[in-house]
Order: structure tokens, then sequence, then C-alpha cells
């Protein structure tokens, strides 16, 4: 495998405008500006902010780099700079070979034109001839099994029908660069298989970049992980490191335990055990202190798997009548019965809710890991 650099970003940072209209003063400003010669000194004006902010990486032939990071966090911002549909403020990128990208749904697609015309137009902007297409139309057509659509507009295409053509169109035209965005998440089950085996077929010659929110995903298909935090990146290293780092993040909010609502003060849960059997019970003992009483409150965990799913829920209040949490300091001790559970490694959530309450009010994020023990396996995590 070539170790050749296919992706370099240097100092990319790219700002945005918060008000349209402030927006579109500032861009006839800046084309005036580019008309004379003048370059923009790349400070924030009025209601600016940067959405990406000094990004450095390099990306080799046959290497996956999973981005990832919260809704707002800069990842589609940095993908469409790297695709050349924005342009950095400052930075510079460089790409080499030829760029195959599904960044956003129906993006590159001629809505008027038909299916197989706007895979010939996406060929030719990739730099193949007529008879290059034609020796793969075939196999993209197979791939995204819309032979019996491919000569109608695409406007008339469900979202599921552009994703799968915007997919085999970007992967199966030989691309040495790959950008993939969460628009995979539209497609059904069957389909983003299909599109996992082709990414890995890409892998050995094909330097891809992978945008989504399911940790499975990420830990499956990617070797690298570059985590981006308000557009800058706060980690980059393997991708495991890389999710653990997320975890971090989005635990800490404004601390282990982010608080969304008075009275209380502070929380902590602990459980029993860190380990435990299929169809087991699990103890959760949690400390809260309040400033005040809290009438008709409740509790609630979540488990969630590697890919982020909830595969379990388990509701105070589905077992017994509301509690009084007292002012004060209180202790509360809960049992969730036979957590049936397939053997592996989950995440734990935690909140503290009112029935009067719009708002939760405390929200304890992936505090604690628990292992699932025992010969108990299959495709569903839930095992009866």
């Amino acid at each position: 495998m070539s170790q050749e650099v296919l992706v370099s970003a240097q100092g990319l940072s790219k700002k945005f405008c918060k008000d349209l209209r402030t927006s579109l003063r500032y861009g006839v400003i800046d084309v005036a500006g580019e008309l004379f010669g003048r370059t923009p000194d790349g400070m924030l004006r009025n209601k600016e902010f940067w959405a990406i902010d000094g990004v450095d990486f390099e990306l080799r032939r046959g290497e996956c780099l999973g981005l990832i990071g919260r809704n707002g966090a800069g990842k589609t911002t940095l993908l469409r700079m790297l695709n050349g549909l924005i342009k950095p403020d400052r930075g510079s990128i460089t790409m080499k070979g030829r760029v195959g990208a599904l960044i956003a749904l129906g993006a590159g697609f001629n809505p008027i034109l038909t299916g197989r015309e706007n895979i010939y137009v996406n060929g030719a902007v990739l730099g193949l001839s007529k008879a290059e297409i034609n020796a793969r139309f075939e196999e993209i057509i197979s791939f995204a099994d819309l032979s019996d659509f491919i000569d109608a507009p695409v406007q008339s295409y469900s979202s599921g029908m552009q994703v799968r053509l915007g997919f085999a169109v970007a992967s199966t035209l030989d691309p040495d660069v790959l950008l993939i965005d969460e628009a995979l998440a539209v497609g059904d089950v069957q389909f983003r298989s299909k599109c996992y085996d082709r990414i890995r077929e890409l892998q050995q010659r094909t330097a891809i970049i992978f945008v989504s929110h399911h940790r499975g995903d990420l830990a499956r298909i990617c070797d690298q992980g570059l985590l981006l935090t308000k557009g800058r990146v706060s980690y980059k290293g393997s991708i495991e490191d890389a999710l653990n780092a997320y975890d971090e993040e989005a635990a800490s909010g404004s601390g282990p335990v982010r608080m969304a609502h008075e009275p209380v003060r502070s929380a902590s849960v602990e459980l029993g055990a860190d380990e435990i059997a299929w169809g087991s019970d699990l103890v959760a003992r949690i400390t809260l202190e309040s400033d005040a009483t809290i009438e008709d409150a409740y509790f609630r965990f979540t488990i969630m798997d590697e890919g982020d799913e909830c595969v379990g829920e388990w509701r105070s209040h589905h077992h017994g009548p509301y509690v009084t949490v007292p002012a004060g300091t209180s202790t509360w001790e809960h049992r969730m019965s036979s957590i049936k559970l397939a053997r592996g490694t989950y995440r734990l959530n935690f909140v503290l809710g009112a029935k009067r309450a719009a708002e939760y009010l405390v929200l304890h994020y992936n505090f604690t890991q628990l292992t699932v023990t025992g010969d108990v396996v299959g495709l569903s995590r839930y095992q009866i």
C-alpha cells in the first residue's frame, strides 16, 4: 500500500456571519476587494464567528479518517472545503487525484436531469471519458438498484434513492479520495451494509474521510479519528482514543453531571457492579443534594450500545409511584430486574425528571460502563 499523502490541510479556517443581511454586505465588500487585488485580513468582523479554526491534518492512501464532534462542531463545513464547494478564509488544502463525495443529500445532481444523465455529468466532472463511464455504468446502476428509475428525473427520487445513486457514483468511479457525510443514515439497513462493504473494498487504494454519529460504524471502518470542538481540533489520533475523547467531552458539559434546571445542586450515581451476567439484576445508588423539595420526581436509566443506540430503558414511575425528593441530601436505591442483554459492553445515562417539569432536572451522560458476560449472543442486543 502506497504511503502517498492524498489530503493535506494546513491552518484551515472558515468564518461565517450569524446575520443574513450582514453576511450579504460582507460578501459584496469581499468580492469588490478581490477585484481590486485586496486580500482579506482574516480578522473577525461584527457578528462573524469561526466555524473552522486552524485545522491541520494529513491523510494517506489506504487510511480512513473519522470526523467526530457534536452537531455544529464544523464537520460538514470542513468536508465542503475539502470538496471545493466553499473557500477557506485562511490556510491551504492540497488534494491529489479524483475526489468522490457524498456530503449532502442530492449534492452534485441536477434535479431536472435523469439519473442516467447525472451519472455521465458526474463522471465528466471527475475527468472520466465517456468510454470509461460506459464501462462502469451497469455496475453503478446495479449497486444503486435503480434500473427501473434510471431514466426518471432525479427530482422525482426519494431521499433514499438519491443517496443510493450518489454513493454508487461516488464510490464506483474509482476515486483516490472519498468524502462521506452523514447522508448514508438516510439509506435503509440493507443498502448501508452494501455501502460499508464497498468502503472496505476501497480502503486499500483510497483515502477516506467519514463523518458519522454512529459509534459502531466509526470504530469498524476508520483507523484514525479527528475530534472537532467548536471548529478546533481537540483530539487527533487512533479512532478508539478519539471516540473516548468524544465521550469525555459529551459527558463533561458543565461538569460530569449536566444540571439543566434548579434546584438540584449535585448528583452522583453508582452501580452495585460494573459486570453482570445475562438475566441478572442491576442495582443503582443515587445521591442527590437539592436546595428545595421536588414533588412527583422520577429516575430514568438508559442503556446504550457501542453504536450509541438505546437498547434498554428503565423508569422508576413505571414500577411504582412518583417520589418526593426532599431538600438537603438524600440517597435512593433502585433495582433494575433481569437485564437480558447480549454479551458486550454498554454505557449508561441517568436522568432525574419531574412530572410537571418541561425539562429534565439532571442529565448524567455516560456515567459508567457496564459489561454483560455469558454465552448469550445474537443479532439483537436484547435477548429474551
